[in-house]
Parts: structure tokens; sequence; C-alpha cells
């Protein structure tokens, strides 16, 4: 309220003003004339103002708020990735019983061009995403995902988030997933159908995270070279990956 009235009395002191200047404008030079062409013609002009300020000027400064959110959401995928997202990938992968058929087409390279990532993308949408549960070991899982707790809480947080959809959908399927281990005591003596359950959540997670792999990949490729040249060299697909410069 003390906002709106300080605006109201501000905007009425402008306006008086001009009427003063206008006034005092008459009054030394008796020239009514003058005063009415130059009038008009600053409120000829206004449109034009309206347009130049909010089309140009507003969109000029938009795309370039935008492209720093992006670049700080790029971060904090960056940081997921570095901190836990790779070996993730890697580990699940590695139990899905259809990875050969798509590894030889996720051996991200320099020469990669936008079709190419557009290609695999489309290829990855028809990939099934499963995964053998008798290789997964939920202990160890619930150990790691509990060392990344605070980490993961941090992410979830970040308001850059709003930006981008599938990466809140996937934090939110990894607490998830952490939610369902922590609820278990332990994991050796679990029914089948239980064991399904969590397969499951696993499944889900895996979609996600190689969709969000790609696209960050993407980036990296178009933005940041050497940022890109490591996480290439630690391909969690390349099964002789190693961050060693051969």
């Amino acid at each position: 309220m003390k906002k709106r009235v300080w605006l109201i009395v501000f905007g009425t002191g402008l306006i008086v003003l001009s009427i003063a200047l206008y006034a005092l404008h008459y009054l030394i030079y008796r020239d009514f004339y003058h005063i009415g062409i130059y009038t008009l013609g600053d409120i000829a002009f206004l449109p034009l103002e309206v347009l130049l300020v909010t089309l140009v000027v507003h969109q000029v400064l938009e795309s370039h708020d935008r492209r720093q959110r992006i670049e700080k959401l790029n971060v904090i995928v960056g940081a997921f990735f570095s901190a836990l997202g790779t070996y993730l990938l890697a580990y699940i992968s590695d139990n899905d019983p259809n990875l050969d058929e798509i590894r030889p087409q996720l051996m991200v390279a320099e020469t990669w061009t936008e079709e190419t990532f557009s290609r695999v993308e489309e290829r990855l949408k028809r990939h099934p995403c499963r995964i053998g549960a008798e290789g997964i070991d939920f202990s160890a899982l619930k150990d790691l995902l509990g060392s990344r707790e605070e980490f993961l809480l941090r992410l979830l947080e970040n308001p850059v988030l709003i930006e981008h959809e599938w990466f809140t959908e996937l934090l939110q399927a990894i607490f998830h997933f952490n939610e369902e281990l922590k609820s278990r005591p332990g994991f050796s003596d679990l029914p089948d159908a239980d064991i399904a359950h969590l397969a499951r959540d696993l499944e889900r997670i895996y979609g996600l995270l190689i969709r969000e792999w790609l696209e960050y990949m993407r980036y990296l490729q178009k933005n940041y070279p050497y940022l890109f040249s490591l996480a290439m060299r630690r391909n969690p697909f390349d099964e002789k990956a190693s961050a060693i410069i051969r």
C-alpha cells in the first residue's frame, strides 16, 4: 500500500512539474503555437518509444537473463554429474541387458553434429531402459545415495531448476528411490514383488538420467570444449573410459 501511494504521489508530482514548465515557457515567450507543436510531436513519438522499450530493449534484456539462467542451470547439472550422475549412470547401464544395442551410438565424439545428437536422442526414445535386478546391489546404492543426500537437497532447493523440468523430475525420482531404500532394513530376504518394485524405480531414474546426460554432453560440446573433453573421456557407456590422455 505504501509503495502504491508513493507511486501516485511521484506521478502526480511529475505531471504538476510538466504543467508548471509549460506555463513558464508560455509566460516567457507567449508562444502557445510552438508549445502545441512540440507537445503533439512528443505525443506522436510516444507509441514508437513504447515499441522500442517494450519489444526491443525488453527482449534483449530477457534473452540475456535467460542465457544467464541456462548457464547457472548447467553448472548445477555439471556438479550433479561430477558428484553422482556419471557413476550412477555407469552402474545402472551395466545392468541393462539391452545396452549393447545402443552402446555404440553413445560413444560421443568431437565430430558429432547437432543432427547426430538429435538422431541419438530419437533412438533413445525407443530404448526400453530395462535393468536386471539380480545384478543390483541395493545396499551399496543405499549407502551411495545416503552419502549424497544433503548435496541433492541443495540442488533441489535451487530456484534455477524451475527452468528445467527434466532435471527436476530426475532429482525427484532419485529422492523417491532413496526413500524406498531407507524404508527397508535390509535387502537379502526381500520378496520378488518388492525387488521388482525397486527395479522399476531404478528404471525410471535410468530413463531420465540417460536423456539428461546426452543433453548435457550436447551443451558442453557447443559451449565448453575443455569440459566436453573430460566428459567424453569419462563416458559412462565406454568400457575403456579413462580420464588419462594417451
